[in-house]
């Protein structure tokens, strides 16, 4: 692959080790971001805003292949990808990789929703694609709990499991796909274990030295009965290697 591959989001926590992974294995890459810095050592630098369209003609100007990490909440989310296709259309026929999340059409969140429908904005935008699932990164679990921690009480989410995987394997995976052929929809990716949401909680607290209680809450409505179904699981895909343990014990150096 000749042309650089253009990541959105890549100053975030996917996109970063995505473009790690990608530069490791000796790509051109082009890093897209609303905001003006210098180019880093290795890769291009493309200010856009794909909640405008400012600048991203500029940015899928002659890329093979483009990896949407950027992401945003609801139908502004949806609005961004279907400005980044239709730049690329324009730009020429780059390879469309599109990270998503593992129960979207089975668990009845506005965001899962919004992913939903930008992944069938990607199938039929012409251009050849690849959408990869995944359950929910550690980070995020544990972020669930950390934002409680001026709280006395930690809340769970009763009778919920979750299956969180390592944001470095994703990448790996992601990289892995951005410079193959395009594959449509792709085997979801969970981690390697399903554990309830009170269990990592106790867990987190207990790696970063807190003492609180923790106390499941059954949360009412159609989307968290869906997670209680286990819709944002991937059982049958638990590829992921890294636990939430060995997470946490990276965290903690």
């Amino acid at each position: 692959m000749r042309n650089p591959i253009l990541v959105t989001g890549g100053t975030g926590t996917l996109g970063r080790a995505v473009v790690e992974r990608l530069l490791d294995a000796g790509h051109d890459l082009r890093v897209l971001s609303r905001r003006s810095r210098p180019a880093a050592a290795g890769y291009e630098w493309a200010t856009g805003d794909l909640r405008t369209g400012e600048g991203i003609d500029a940015a899928t100007s002659g890329v093979d292949a483009i990896v949407h990490c950027a992401t945003t909440l609801g139908r502004k989310d949806v609005a961004a990808t279907q400005r980044l296709i239709d730049s690329a259309r324009r730009s020429g026929n780059p390879h469309l990789v599109y990270i998503s999340i593992v129960g979207v059409d089975e668990v009845s969140l506005p965001y899962y929703r919004a992913k939903l429908e930008a992944e069938e904005r990607v199938v039929s935008s012409g251009l050849p694609w690849t959408i990869l699932r995944t359950t929910q990164f550690h980070d995020l679990v544990a972020r669930m709990t950390s934002v409680q921690r001026r709280s006395p009480v930690i809340a769970a989410l009763a009778g919920v499991d979750f299956q969180p995987i390592d944001v470095h394997e994703v990448a790996a995976r992601l990289a892995e796909l951005a410079v193959s052929a395009p594959a449509g929809r792709v085997p979801d990716m969970g981690g390697p274990e399903i554990r309830s949401h009170r269990d990592l909680a106790r867990e987190y607290l207990a790696a970063t030295g807190r003492r609180r209680l923790v106390l499941p809450i059954r949360v009412p409505g159609a989307a968290f009965a869906g997670y209680r179904r286990g819709g944002h699981l991937a059982p049958e895909h638990a590829v992921g290697r890294v636990t939430f343990s060995d997470f946490l014990a990276g965290e903690a150096r």
